[in-house]
C-alpha cells in the first residue's frame, strides 16, 4: 500500500466531509470496542499472547476511529498531526507485542487452541466487515490511509491467529502463538512508519505553501 501514496492523494477530497464516512468510522467505533472486551476475555481464559496482543489492537484501533472522528472536519494540517499519532500508536503496540513474545517465550505455557481458533473467526469476520466499508477511501489523505491501514492489518492478524491455534492444536507448545504475535508486531511497525512518512509529507507539503502577503 505504501507504494501507492502519491502527493495527489494528499489533498482534502470531498470524502473528509461525506456523512457516509463519518456513519462507516462510528459504525468501526463501536466494532472495535466490542472486539476488545471479547479478546480480552479470551485471550486471559486461554492464555494465548497473540489473543492478548490483538485486543489491544483493537481497542487502539478504537482510539484511532473515535480519533479521525475528531479531526475529519479540521484543516488538512491538523489530519496530519493526527495521523501522527496513530502512526506513533501503532509503533508503540508493535514495541508491546515484541515484549509480550519474549515474555511467553520465557514461560513457555501452551495457550488453548479451540479458543483461539473460535474468537480469532469471529474477530476476522468483524474487521473484514469493517475493511468493506472502508475500501472506497483506502486512497484517501494521512488520516483516512492510516485508518485503512489499521483494518487490513488486522484482518491478516485475525487469519494469523487462526493459523496459529491450529499450530498449537498439532504442536501442544505455545511457539505458533508467539510467532503470531511477532508477525502483528512487523505489521504494526511496518504500518505505523508508513502512517507517519505520508503524515510527514502532507505536513511539509502545507508548510511550503505560499503565505498570504500582509498587505
Amino acid at each position: 500500500m505504501s507504494a501507492h501514496c502519491h502527493d495527489d492523494h494528499c489533498a482534502t477530497g470531498p470524502a473528509a466531509a461525506d456523512p457516509r464516512y463519518r456513519r462507516i468510522l462510528w459504525i468501526a467505533l463501536v466494532v472495535n470496542a466490542a472486539m476488545f472486551v471479547v479478546e480480552l476475555g479470551a485471550g486471559t481464559q486461554s492464555g494465548s499472547a497473540s489473543l492478548l496482543a490483538d485486543a489491544i489492537d483493537f481497542l487502539g484501533d478504537a482510539a484511532n476511529y473515535g480519533l479521525s472522528l475528531w479531526v475529519l472536519a479540521m484543516a488538512l494540517t491538523w489530519r496530519a498531526r493526527a495521523a501522527l499519532v496513530k502512526g506513533a500508536s501503532m509503533l508503540a503496540f508493535g514495541v508491546f507485542v515484541i515484549g509480550r513474545v519474549a515474555w511467553g517465550a520465557w514461560q513457555g505455557t501452551p495457550p488453548e487452541p479451540f479458543t483461539m481458533g473460535s474468537v480469532g473467526l469471529l474477530a476476522l469476520a468483524a474487521n473484514l466487515g469493517v475493511a468493506a466499508l472502508l475500501y472506497a477511501y483506502r486512497e484517501g489523505d494521512a488520516n483516512m490511509r492510516g485508518v485503512w491501514l489499521c483494518t487490513r492489518n488486522d484482518a491478516l492478524g485475525n487469519l494469523a491467529v487462526m493459523g496459529a491455534a491450529l499450530g498449537v492444536l498439532g504442536t501442544g507448545t505455545a511457539w505458533p502463538d508467539l510467532a503470531v504475535a511477532a508477525i502483528m508486531a512487523g505489521l504494526a511497525i511496518s504500518g505505523g512508519w508508513s502512517v507517519i512518512r505520508h503524515a510527514r509529507q502532507e505536513l511539509a507539503s502545507t508548510t511550503a505553501q505560499p503565505q498570504p502577503q500582509g498587505h
